[in-house]
């Protein structure tokens, strides 16, 4: 389904908030009393509430068809359940919103509960967003990529993608199949003789002129049209120009083409699912077994599947099935266009709102069905087989790291279970584009959203001793200005350091002069056999070194959080390498664009040569007036 980019409606809360305070007394009765307060000056209209704690911080949020009559059932306590009522027990004010439309509320309270992430809400907990395949309009010739993020580019966005390896694995089946490029408007300005994409048979080579306008905006079409769900007619007039090629004699060019619908024929037989006929849809089903819930959702675009992600809200203690999927929903809408038909495998509650509310949001009619019967049904149980076993993968991985966080509190003496395991790394290639990274995790698992790029700016890049000072001071001084009273829950249980004795000291040595003295940490080392797997040794604070049997259940463990730190920490330096390796010294002169900067570096070379240069030998460069030189010269030795 493509999709223009668009800027959905926020709500504008200044125009109808209002906050009540109540005392600050910790018990079920202060907070009856600060909502009784807030009910005094409700009105019945529709908008959203917030139930905040004494510091301010929210508790929950809910919308309501009329806000006085919803506010007033948290007064009655007995009829609440055990969850909401230690809600109410911690509510001291109470934030009001009004908007028009019980619909409009909706929506308001899915955009607060995913800023704020309120402990008493149903949370949809999934730091990654969705990629698009975005087809550029901003270029005579269009441009094909992964997307991400906000939709201002000018183009056709298609999607979402369940994750990057779809599109990627799609994108590469769209250049065999549809020549189209996929490089920058620079890279592309500035060729004088096709790529290797050219030579691959990846790209038509429209920087050259190897294919005319016309004839690209035809690939353009065919693109749209296969990714629009028209794979049939795409795959039709292929084959009708690989006979005429063949009957021509021209068995290169028919080649090619046979080549582009083997492309075609990939991407069609890696669906996982068939999908044929359905057009554009969302399918949901829900598992839920001891405690735990999973929420299956596949993404159906033009007939093709492009790919299906598990969900694992949380908070949905005490909840209804049919209320986590509506709340899930709703939030899952937030950041995703809804398609037009939206399958589920049980009725979410509320479900004619939530379909009101969807079709407000995109401007467009949203349906929202149960499948009774026909190949639909069998799409569902799909969905459905697919949920109960991601849910059942998640409970045994999460049973076995419980159990390794257990014995890690063991052998380490930690006064429990780590919630909260902070491993930290540098990486730098001489001391050049140094950067310390922090990755975090809990018996949930890895925690990407928390982890933390740290760019080295004042230690010496070859010293790792002054780096790790840098990236301690930074992180926990922080932490200390920002929640001295460790209430967050950002404070780590335990923090593991990746060296010896010797790096285990400097780091302990860093936090005692921040006035910080009971964070655990343990030093990994890789012992005795350097690189070999297995043979790590864990250092003490106490002067203990601890080795593990290779086949130990916590070494996989403290193996898997070391391995995840190093590519964390490999990876952003390869992208800050990177970004290094396309910077140059005359991007800061004031003045100098794109045109002036290429005539002076094909003039001389190289930008140290352009910054050693005299005045004269500047303003006898082509292209450059004596203005532009004395502004270039000044900069470099002014």
């Amino acid at each position: 389904m493509a999709e223009r980019p668009s800027s959905p409606d926020r709500f504008n809360e200044e125009r109808a908030t209002y906050t009540v305070r109540g005392s600050d007394t910790p018990d079920i009765e202060a907070g009856v009393a600060a909502i009784r307060e807030t009910i005094k000056t409700l009105p019945t209209r529709p908008g959203v509430y917030r139930m905040q704690d004494a510091r301010g911080d929210v508790l929950y949020v809910g919308k309501a068809r009329a806000l006085r009559h919803r506010v007033t059932n948290y007064t009655q306590v007995d009829r609440l359940p055990k969850r909401l009522q230690r809600m109410v027990a911690q509510t001291r004010s109470m934030t009001i919103v009004t908007t028009e439309s019980e619909a409009e509320a909706l929506l308001l309270e899915a955009q607060l509960i995913k800023r704020f992430r309120p402990p008493y809400n149903v949370l949809l907990r999934d730091d990654k967003s969705f990629p698009f395949i975005l087809l550029r309009e901003d270029h005579v010739f269009p441009r094909v990529q992964l997307h991400r993020g906000a939709r201002k580019i000018k183009g056709q966005y298609y999607g979402p993608f369940a994750g990057a390896g779809q599109v990627r694995r799609t994108l590469n089946a769209l250049q065999k199949l549809f020549l189209l490029r996929s490089c920058t408007d620079s890279f592309f300005a500035n060729r004088s003789r096709p790529c290797l994409l050219y030579q691959i048979r990846r790209c038509s080579a429209p920087c050259v002129g190897r294919i005319d306008e016309a004839s690209y905006n035809e690939l353009v079409q065919d693109a749209q049209d296969f990714l629009g769900g028209k794979s049939t007619k795409v795959q039709a007039k292929l084959g009708d120009a690989m006979t005429a090629a063949a009957e021509a004699l021209d068995f290169e060019l028919a080649t090619v083409y046979r080549d582009r619908l083997k492309a075609l024929t990939f991407i069609q037989g890696s669906q996982a699912i068939n999908a044929e006929g359905l057009g554009d849809a969302d399918i949901f089903a829900l598992a839920s077994k001891e405690g735990g819930m999973c929420i299956q959702a596949f993404f159906i675009r033009g007939g093709q599947n492009w790919g299906h992600r598990s969900f694992f809200p949380v908070h949905t203690a005490d909840v209804g099935e049919d209320e986590v999927l509506m709340q899930f929903m709703a939030q899952f809408y937030e950041d995703v266009p809804p398609a037009p038909l939206v399958l589920c495998d049980r009725e979410p509650a509320e479900v004619d709102l939530i379909a009101e509310a969807l079709t407000q949001r995109i401007g467009r009619k949203v349906r929202i069905e149960v499948p009774q019967r026909g190949s639909r049904v069998k799409l569902i149980k799909q969905a459905q087989r697919n949920a109960v076993e991601a849910l059942e993968r998640r409970q045994a991985e999460s049973s076995a790291t419980g159990k390794a966080l257990n014995e890690m509190a063991d052998l380490f003496a930690l006064e429990g279970p780590p919630d909260r395991i902070e491993v930290y790394d540098n990486s730098h290639i001489q001391g050049t584009s140094a950067l310390g990274a922090m990755i975090v995790a809990g018996p949930e698992g890895f925690r990407k959203n928390a982890y933390r790029k740290f760019n080295i700016k004042q230690a010496a890049t070859d010293d790792d001793f002054a780096m790790m000072r840098e990236v301690f001071e930074r992180r926990f001084g922080r932490a200390k200005d920002e929640d001295p009273n460790r209430d967050s829950g950002e404070w780590p249980d335990l923090v593991l350091v990746d060296g010896g004795r010797g790096q285990l000291n400097a780091a302990r040595q860093i936090l005692e002069e921040l006035g910080i003295e009971d964070v655990p940490m343990v030093g990994v080392a890789k012992g005795p056999h350097h690189g070999r797997e297995g043979r790590e040794v864990f250092h003490l604070l106490d002067g203990r070194e601890l080795t593990l049997p290779v086949n130990h259940p916590v070494l996989f463990y403290l193996q898997r959080l070391r391995d995840e730190a190093h590519r964390f920490a490999i990876g952003a330096h390869r992208q800050k390498r990177a970004r290094t390796i396309t910077v140059s010294s005359l991007d800061e002169v004031p003045g100098i664009g794109p045109a002036r900067k290429k005539a002076l570096l094909m003039h001389f070379g190289t930008a140290k040569a352009v910054r050693n240069a005299s005045l004269d030998d500047l303003q006898r460069a082509p292209g450059v007036s004596a203005a532009v030189a004395q502004t270039v010269y000044d900069y470099f030795h002014g």
